[in-house]
């Protein structure tokens, strides 16, 4: 699968089991107003940042989970202070969708996904996420 379109559909796949737990943490992120901004970060490798939601494995899936925030982005410099109210801008656009920074073989990613899949079901979720690179944001 060295295709990016195929890496992108099989990412688009893999979220779908993601999606329930992913919705749980924003609400409760923002219900407790933890951040106005929470960003979710998926990988596959040991990863230092955010609190560990789910862990990869047989039962869970190939990708980590741990939450994260705009703030703790900007205090390690992956959003540069001066990219921070066009960060919030694209984020603000965005209220139907759950913020992911994925770590992949694709790059480094932030993808906003729906959190609903009923809400773009008539063109399909590929059509309806945004993805923006980490240089779009870190200068």
């Amino acid at each position: 699968m060295s295709d990016p379109i195929e890496k992108y559909l099989q990412l688009e796949e893999d979220l779908k089991r993601y999606r329930k737990a992913l919705n749980n943490a924003l609400e409760i992120m923002l219900d407790q107003e933890l951040t106005n901004y929470p960003i979710f970060i998926l990988h596959q490798q040991e990863l230092e940042m955010g609190v560990s939601l789910i862990e990869a494995g047989p039962n869970t899936g190939v990708w980590s989970v741990h939450a994260s925030s705009l703030e703790e982005f900007s205090v390690k410099n992956i959003i540069l202070e001066d990219r921070i109210a066009e960060f919030q801008k694209v984020f603000n656009e965005h209220t139907e969708h759950v913020c992911l920074f994925v770590l992949s073989e694709l790059g480094a990613q932030f993808i906003f996904y729906p959190r609903d899949e009923t809400l773009y079901k008539p063109y399909g979720n590929l059509n309806s996420y945004k993805i923006f690179t980490r240089s779009d944001f870190s200068g």
